[in-house]
């Protein structure tokens, strides 16, 4: 099978939820993974707080992967407080929010490619840090990120008491090598 990777559109909202529950109803260990609805994933694309990215089957057209960027600005919510941001920094922390790749279409490195398209973009649109949290126990999320250079920066509970490893990539400034 052939992908290509493309940005969706703030109409793509139900589309991106209804991947997100099919990824969390076919797992096996539910804690792993925190669904976001289809008014979160709505609200973050219609903002402008958000942008999302399609991994999509070429032949068929199919959707097989999602992924929902979102900016958290200054809120209480941005992963660069866990981890001492200092506040001038926080407006250029982006959250590699919400992957899933429908089972289906695992082991064609979709989640590694996605995060890689929307890293693109986010250095050339002045982003610096990438953030993102993942279950401690979940290995296969956890080698696709530190693969692609996060690191581990804490573990602690987040989401209303669920375990997590909060992860960092600095981006170089857009130019610099």
């Amino acid at each position: 099978m052939e992908f290509y990777i493309e940005k969706a559109s703030k109409e793509d909202y139900q589309l991106f939820a209804d991947v997100i529950q099919t990824v969390w109803e076919a797992m096996e260990h539910k804690e792993w993974y925190m669904a976001d609805n289809a008014e979160y994933t709505r609200r973050m694309l219609d903002s402008g707080k958000g942008i999302g990215y399609k991994a999509v089957e070429e032949e068929t057209g199919s959707v097989a992967g999602i992924l929902l960027v979102t900016f958290p600005g200054t809120e209480e919510s941005n992963l660069g407080l866990d981890i001492g941001l200092p506040e001038d920094a926080l407006p250029l922390v982006a959250h590699m929010d919400s992957a899933a790749v429908l089972p289906r279409f695992r082991g064609n490195r979709l989640q590694r490619r996605l995060l890689q398209a929307a890293e693109e973009d986010l250095r050339a649109g002045g982003i610096r840090y990438l953030m993102c949290t993942i279950h401690p126990d979940n290995a296969p999320s956890l080698r696709t990120a530190l693969g692609l250079g996060y690191r581990v920066m804490t573990t602690k509970e987040k989401y209303g008491g669920n375990l997590r490893a909060v992860l960092l990539k600095e981006l170089s400034p857009q130019g610099d090598a």
